[in-house]
Parts: structure tokens; C-alpha cells; sequence
């Protein structure tokens, strides 16, 4: 027996072991303690990373891949401080990165992550809007392009910052291009004298 049988992860409804519910779970603790009250920008990836350097809110290591692009972002890359003051301050700025998968895909193809993503978006959804409510909510995974249509019509109490009609790609090879075109997309609009 494999462990998995007949248990589905309510964070990512894969087929689940004990092993990944309790890696579920410590990683929302892990969040959890840096959510802000009001969340100002809610960086929405498709799936969380697999390594644990690159899941943000893990207090182990230092930042890589897509926590060391969301650092980046919050421009926390240029203070020589502790992880958990970091974490602190991406708080601070209203900060919060979440995944429709609240766990890695256990299928490596496209059209897999796809369909988990089709699968678990609507309870993401509700997720966003009852609990999270954030002003702004950065798609930052090519994986949620093709529902942007549809996070912009049920999330429409947020702003949805997309590059152009396409996600912020921080999940594809070199992403540094991506950081910057959200950083400004981020930015405030400069105040115009009438």
C-alpha cells in the first residue's frame, strides 16, 4: 500500500500521503504567521515550489527561486537583515504570496498542471475574496494565464495586474526581466498637478 489511497489534499486535491499533509500543513503555518491584516498585493502563483528554499515563508536557508524573485520584488534583496525580519517587512508592505496549488504538482506536464489548476481555482477563488481580500492581485505564474478572463470577473473587487494580457512569468528561467516590469507595474502612479 502506497499511503495514498482514498486521501486527497484539500490544499491542491492530489492524491495525498501523510507525508505531504504534514508538509501542507507546515507550510501555511509557515505563512499564516506573515499575513497581513490588509493585504495590499497578493502575488498568485499556480503551484508551490517543491524545494523548500523556494516556498517564501520558509524560515530555513536563504531565498531561491521564486522566494529569492518575490524578495526581489518587495525590494527586500538590498537589506542585510535576519530571514524573519525580511519576512517582517514583506509583511509590513502589504505583502502576501499564495498558490492556487497550496502544494508542488506531483505531474510535470502542462496539460496536467492545467487541469489542477482548473480543478482547485474556484475554491482559490472563494479563498481570495472571503479570507484574503487584497486590493491587488499580481498573477506571477504562466500557468494562470488562460484564467485571467475569469479571476478578473470573480475577483473584481481587486485589481488584477497582468504584463500586457499575459501573468508576471517569475516561474520560467531567467526572470529578472519580469520582476522589473512588476516592480513598475507595482509602483505608484505619480501625482498629476491640474
Amino acid at each position: 500500500m502506497d499511503g495514498k489511497q482514498g486521501l486527497v489534499c484539500d490544499g491542491c486535491g492530489q492524491a495525498a500521503s501523510p507525508g505531504h499533509m504534514a508538509r501542507r500543513l507546515q507550510r501555511l503555518e509557515w505563512a499564516t504567521r506573515y499575513r497581513p491584516v490588509h493585504i495590499g498585493t497578493l502575488l498568485l502563483g499556480a503551484a508551490a515550489p517543491s524545494a523548500e528554499a523556494e516556498f517564501f515563508y520558509s524560515p530555513e536557508g536563504a531565498f531561491a527561486g521564486e522566494a529569492a524573485r518575490l524578495a526581489e520584488i518587495a525590494a527586500l534583496t538590498q537589506l542585510d537583515r535576519a530571514k524573519e525580519q525580511l519576512h517582517i517587512a514583506f509583511q509590513r508592505s502589504g505583502f502576501f504570496a499564495t498558490h492556487v496549488l497550496e502544494c508542488p504538482a506531483e505531474q510535470d506536464s502542462q496539460v496536467a498542471m492545467t487541469d489542477l489548476v482548473s480543478a482547485r481555482l474556484p475554491a482559490a477563488i472563494v479563498r481570495i475574496r472571503r479570507s484574503l481580500r487584497p486590493k491587488r492581485v499580481a498573477l506571477i505564474a504562466a500557468s494562470l494565464e488562460p484564467f485571467a478572463v475569469q479571476l478578473r470577473s470573480e475577483l473584481s473587487d481587486s485589481q488584477i495586474l497582468l504584463n500586457g494580457e499575459k501573468a508576471f512569468r517569475l516561474d520560467q528561467g531567467e526572470a529578472s526581466v519580469e520582476v522589473l516590469l512588476l516592480r513598475r507595474a507595482l509602483a505608484p502612479e505619480p501625482f498629476e498637478e491640474g
